[in-house]
């Protein structure tokens, strides 16, 4: 099977969670410049990059997506405080 890029994380919290959303799930995945952003900052093109299974890559995005929203419902709360 051939692989394919999910995703480019922020940065190591939420690549993190991503790793833990996608073994919860039973997606495999693969990781490319695992941990060249924590070296270097802000350089672009050292983000990692998630890569999974052509197969599973509609379930995986299924999983960013949520992640994502949960995200954003969570820092719109905290500004009505």
């Amino acid at each position: 099977m051939s692989m394919v890029c999910l995703t480019q994380p922020y940065n190591m919290g939420e690549l993190a969670v991503l790793q833990s959303l996608l073994e919860g799930s039973g997606i495999e995945y693969v990781i490319r410049n695992a941990h060249m952003s924590s070296l270097y900052p802000g350089v672009p093109c050292l983000n990692s990059h998630v890569m999974v299974e052509e197969h599973d890559y509609s379930r995986a995005e299924l999983l960013l997506q949520r992640l994502r929203l949960d995200v954003r419902e969570v820092s719109v709360e905290a500004y009505k405080l």
